[in-house]
């Protein structure tokens, strides 16, 4: 669960966290770290080499939830998603889409992926990326993604921020 884990989707306060993710520190180099609010655990920044991830939103448990409901789910993450870059395209452009599927397989089968991937993967963030950038006068890249760790898990809206380049291999070829 992330520490987003209870609110409303909010597109304002969303633009406003992108906003400052941009905007903040970002470690050049070092270990990733997953930190947790003090008390609960509960997720609230994974940070690595040239890179920071943050949850956005979360939505409510899928435990039990079946068919429409869970379309219904699943359409309303996607949909925050969606006004979100459409926000985002308005500021710094289009948007292209980095699929995450090729580091996922290498991950599965023991090769070792980037550490910005694993970090994703941690927090079971295994949707493909919605990335802009370099945006202009920062040099940074932001992603948007979806994801959660299995059927009853909540679904989560996450940001990231890079120092590098977002992109995927093209071909599974580890």
């Amino acid at each position: 669960m992330s520490a987003r884990a209870g609110e409303t989707f909010a597109l304002a306060r969303a633009l406003a966290d992108v906003r400052e993710l941009l905007a903040g520190p970002v470690p050049e180099a070092g270990p990733t770290v997953a930190e947790g609010e003090p008390g609960t655990g509960e997720w609230t920044t994974t940070t690595g080499p040239g890179f920071r991830i943050v949850p956005l939103w979360e939505g409510d448990s899928l435990t039990g939830v079946h068919g429409p409901e869970w379309n219904e789910a699943v359409d309303a993450s996607e949909s925050h998603l969606a006004d979100l870059a459409a926000e985002l395209d308005r500021e710094w452009g289009p948007r292209r889409v980095v699929p995450l599927h090729v580091p996922m397989l290498r991950r599965q089968r023991g090769v070792q992926v980037e550490p910005l991937f694993e970090a994703l993967f941690s927090e079971d963030l295994y949707g493909d990326l919605t990335v802009w950038g370099p945006v202009v006068g920062t040099g940074r890249w932001v992603a948007l993604g979806v994801g959660h760790s299995d059927g009853d898990a909540p679904l989560v809206l996450a940001a990231l921020v890079s120092l590098r380049p977002v992109t995927a291999p093209d071909t599974d070829d580890g």
